[in-house]
């Protein structure tokens, strides 16, 4: 009986946790420069401000928990889509912010610890869609391609970032991160592939 009592408890937990954070990305839609608050967003989600503060945390944490969102929903549109295929991880990843402007560029802004925000997903993905082109003989089997995925993903951070403070347009946003990986493709490429990886990089205009 406790078993099923705690997992009830878990449950609404979880469905107070999720009406939190939508409340949050509606308070951002209204307007870039909206106040995120503790007791606006727990009016809107019709808590109260301490259910806010125990099931996400401060005003960091809020921004943590939206970033973890977006992640959760990439990892949701990459599952069977991009396998094997690394500027598929990178096309979806580009547009699941693209997507969403508003939110997704307040949370780059407001959350310290940005920088983090494509290391669970998709570099996961990324990370296998290297090794399976390493495992096809795309790649050559010296190559280290956890470590190219990092570079990738480095690449793919700072193209956001640029994105973010209106630097660059969506377009722009995808072809920088698009670059990035061709690059490090072309870099890693073996012999019988050679041509075929460097033709994007022979054949685009200014990123």
């Amino acid at each position: 009986m406790q078993t099923v009592e705690g997992g009830l408890r878990e449950q609404h937990k979880a469905r107070r946790r999720i009406r939190i954070l939508e409340a949050a990305r509606e308070l951002l839609r209204q307007g870039p420069e909206s106040v995120i608050s503790t007791e606006r967003i727990a009016e809107r989600a019709e808590v109260a401000p301490a259910t806010v503060y125990n099931l996400i945390g401060s005003r960091d944490k809020i921004w943590e928990a939206l970033a973890a969102g977006f992640m959760d929903e990439l990892e949701r549109r990459l599952t069977g889509v991009a396998a094997g295929d690394p500027r598929e991880v990178v096309r979806l990843t580009v547009r699941l912010f693209v997507g969403d402007p508003v939110v997704s560029r307040r949370m780059v802004r407001e959350w310290e610890e940005s920088g983090l925000v494509l290391d669970r997903s998709p570099l996961v993905q990324l990370r296998q869609a290297m090794a399976d082109a390493r495992t096809r003989g795309l790649l050559r089997p010296d190559i280290d391609t956890d470590a190219l995925a990092a570079v990738v993903g480095t690449a793919c951070v700072g193209a956001l970032h640029q994105w973010v403070v209106g630097l660059i347009d969506d377009e722009r946003f995808l072809a920088r991160a698009l670059f990035a990986l061709d690059v490090a493709l072309a870099a890693a490429a073996a012999d019988p592939y050679r041509d075929q990886l460097l033709a994007p990089l022979r054949t685009r205009g200014a990123v």
